[in-house]
């Protein structure tokens, strides 16, 4: 096990892969239930077709990190975004230049943090990354939550072991709550200056294309908008060989640059 000691209680875990370490390293953010291993193998595809080095992470209270030692609050997404990721960055890769790739909640920390317009960040990837939260969201956050308490989705388990609940019912409950409903982060939009990379699946459970029109609208530097027909919030996993053609180009861009 690789880990990071973040604290003495808290450990992250994180897996290196390996590439020219002339290219920027292709950092992964997973999503609100993810960790590394249900990325399963594309970071790897991803970065042997770029030829980029490679890291991905488990946020705390996710698959094998520590788990989670205090009730999330609306500035969860904010924290992991501005507290967590910049601890991983300093002591995976000092000064190193890097790409953000970020599903889901992982997008959104993709934004946060590249609203602060850290040194090193070359440009940023996001799938189905959330500015607000939509009727949508909610309605299929509640779907979810439904066959959970039915027992349909023991197989998380596998990935989270005895923190699986813990980590369910804070990503659920937080996204239900009528004090989450006004989480919104399009006003840092525009201090976004890196190049990006906007996937969505036309058929996202969690969000409309608005969304993505929304990131492309207000970003300040050069955005590109990729929308996949007959795919939902998973680009990566359901249409693989297409989000790879779309990245694989989106990140050659930028190591010529």
């Amino acid at each position: 096990m690789t880990i990071i000691s973040c604290t003495l209680t808290n450990q992250i875990y994180y897996e290196e892969i390996e590439g020219d370490p002339e290219y920027p390293l292709l950092v992964f953010l997973h999503e609100g239930l993810g960790c590394c291993a249900m990325w399963k193998d594309f970071p790897r595809q991803l970065c042997r077709k770029t030829g980029c080095p490679g890291l991905i992470y488990d946020r705390l209270g996710y698959g094998r990190s520590s788990p989670m030692m205090s009730p999330r609050t609306i500035h969860y997404i904010h924290d992991s975004a501005l507290q967590e990721l910049p601890g991983v960055l300093e002591k995976c890769i000092p000064r190193r230049p890097f790409v953000l790739i970020g599903h889901s909640d992982g997008g959104s920390i993709s934004l946060i943090f590249g609203a602060e317009r850290p040194a090193g960040l070359k440009g940023i990837i996001t799938e189905a990354a959330h500015v607000f939260v939509e009727p949508l969201t909610v309605a299929g956050i509640h779907r979810v939550d439904e066959a959970y308490k039915k027992g349909e989705m023991k197989g998380l388990a596998k990935y989270h072991g005895d923190k699986t609940d813990g980590i369910f019912r804070a990503w659920a409950d937080t996204w239900l709550s009528d004090w989450f409903r006004p989480w919104n982060i399009e006003y840092l939009l525009p201090s976004i200056e890196c190049p990006m990379l906007v996937i969505q699946g036309r058929a996202d459970q969690y969000g409309t294309e608005r969304q993505v029109e929304v990131i492309v609208s207000k970003v300040s530097g050069r955005a590109e908008s990729v929308l996949l027909d007959n795919c939902g919030h998973s680009p990566h996993g359901e249409m693989p060989e297409a989000v790879l053609g779309v990245m694989t180009g989106f990140v050659r861009q930028i190591v010529s640059l």
